[in-house]
């Protein structure tokens, strides 16, 4: 007495709307999943919160670039982009120069004349706009000369 009589003009077009629907979710659903930019920030955490001068690296599988800022990451990859903000901070973005030779093991009084020479040039690095650049892995060193304490992300 109430069922819709398959002949119905409005039966086909209401099929007609829930199979396009179905098939634009199914095909706009990326294909990788998102960056883990959660994980990367819990890593410059753990370093940033230690005691000591120390180095964690951080694969980053699904990243394709990253942006570091004095207090947040993203990632961006085929599967989207993401952020999340540190725990701790300031950390210094470290991606060229000097500052990225002493995040990679080169030690800073090799790299600088002096620590205010340090000083400065990881708070002209804080002072600059993020920007975004290739990213494979995620390296994290905290880094203390004499009065100088800085955690050097890149």
């Amino acid at each position: 007495m109430f069922e819709a009589p398959v002949d119905a003009w409005y039966v086909w077009v209401g099929l007609a709307v829930v199979a396009g629907t179905a098939a634009s979710v199914v095909t706009a659903m990326p294909a990788a999943a998102p960056p883990d930019a959660t994980g990367a920030a819990e890593t410059v955490d753990v370093v940033a919160a230690a005691d000591h001068a120390t180095v964690e690296e951080r694969p980053l599988p699904n990243a394709e670039a990253m942006r570091v800022g004095v207090d947040s990451l993203s990632l961006r990859g085929p599967g989207g982009t993401t952020h999340a903000r540190f725990g701790y901070g300031p950390v210094t973005p470290a991606e060229d120069g000097p500052l990225a030779a002493v995040l990679h093991g080169t030690p800073p009084e090799r790299a600088f004349d002096s620590p205010a020479a340090f000083r400065r040039a990881a708070a002209a690095e804080r002072d600059r706009r993020p920007r975004w650049t290739d990213a494979d892995r995620l390296v994290v060193r905290r880094i203390r000369w004499e009065e100088v304490d800085v955690v050097l992300v890149g």
